[in-house]
């Protein structure tokens, strides 16, 4: 049955042709086959290398690099990730100042407080709490507090942490700079600003309004 198929199918091909050409042209049997050509000198191209040379270049260039291929890392790149692995030894003097009270807080290197005070601790109430003199007195006593309980030798380092716009933050920063804090200003060794920015954020309270 398959083979009367392919026969009619022959038919069909050799019919479409003319007359004249089938004389003058030899029929061929059908052929799967892919034609060959003869590739020049020019058109060779090497044969690729099997897996296993590959392999064997790639270990090569490997182990030519010798045990200490990790430390081609650049000098900036490599010191960069030692410094962020490095053990923090300073002590950290948080200053929060509103404009309503400021609040010292004193802390280990792991963040565990030691002192931690604020303008209602020494007195002051209300709206007292606020102003620039209460800040400059909390200020002369937590340096004072510190010498008492002898902390100073423990704090090798001291970093002075700042919060907010009240007029504690200047009155601190007077205070450190005055004859009450002339014991740990030599230990200071770092100013930071960590005063939250409004990016967005919830809708602002309405404005007061008077009479």
């Amino acid at each position: 049955m398959a083979s009367n198929t392919a026969l009619r199918a022959f038919r069909s091909v050799t019919s479409t042709i003319c007359a004249s050409c089938q004389h003058t042209q030899s029929l061929r049997a059908f052929s799967q086959a892919a034609p060959t050509f003869n590739a020049s000198p020019i058109n060779r191209t090497k044969a690729p290398k099997s897996m296993d040379a590959l392999l064997t270049n790639v270990d090569h260039t490997w182990h030519q690099a010798g045990p200490d291929y990790m430390n081609v890392i650049p000098d900036g790149t490599g010191n960069l990730a030692q410094r962020e692995w490095e053990d923090d030894i300073k002590h950290k003097l948080h200053i929060y100042a509103t404009k309503h009270n400021t609040h010292l807080c004193l802390t280990r290197p792991n963040r565990e407080p030691i002192i931690s005070v604020s303008c209602g601790n020494i007195g002051f109430r209300k709206a007292g709490r606020g102003t620039y003199d209460a800040g400059y007195q909390l200020a002369a006593f937590l340096m004072t507090r510190i010498q008492d309980k002898g902390l100073l030798p423990q704090i090798q380092k001291l970093e002075l942490i700042y919060r907010g716009f009240g007029p504690g933050r200047e009155a601190v920063t007077k205070a450190i700079l005055g004859s009450e804090g002339k014991r740990i200003r030599p230990l200071i060794v770092k100013l930071a600003d960590s005063t939250r920015l409004k990016f967005g954020g919830v809708r602002s309270k309405k404005p007061r309004r008077l009479g």
